[in-house]
């Protein structure tokens, strides 16, 4: 039994790697059958749409950046009273480990933002 499983593979594998082979060397060349894709059309530059303002969108970024910013100070003052009243070496509580994600998420939001 266990040499004609080894007889089987062996024929099976002869003859699958050169098709195999002969198949990916005619892809390689270009002669697999598949037509190149047409490039994509570009769009004028003068189509209708509005053009954005980028000093008004940089504002306003940097508006909603000071927003988040003083909402973080905020989030991570409460974060350091609620630390000071109780004992974190023994319990940490639910509730500070939420505000802390919060003041994580805002964080990376606030970077995400900045960088561009």
């Amino acid at each position: 039994m266990m040499e004609s499983r080894r007889k089987f593979l062996t024929i099976l594998l002869a003859s699958g790697l050169p098709i195999g082979f002969v198949n990916s060397s005619v892809q390689s060349q270009g002669g697999g059958g598949t037509q190149p894709s047409p490039k994509p059309v570009q769009k004028d530059e003068d189509t209708d749409e509005p053009k954005i303002d980028s000093k008004a969108m940089l504002e306003a970024n940097q508006k909603d950046i000071k927003k988040s910013v003083e909402r973080l100070f905020h989030l991570a003052s409460e974060l350091k009273a609620e630390v000071e009243k109780t004992d974190s070496v023994q319990v940490l509580s639910v509730p500070m480990l939420k505000k802390a994600e919060e003041i994580e998420k805002l964080a990376k939001s606030i970077r995400s933002r900045a960088i561009g």
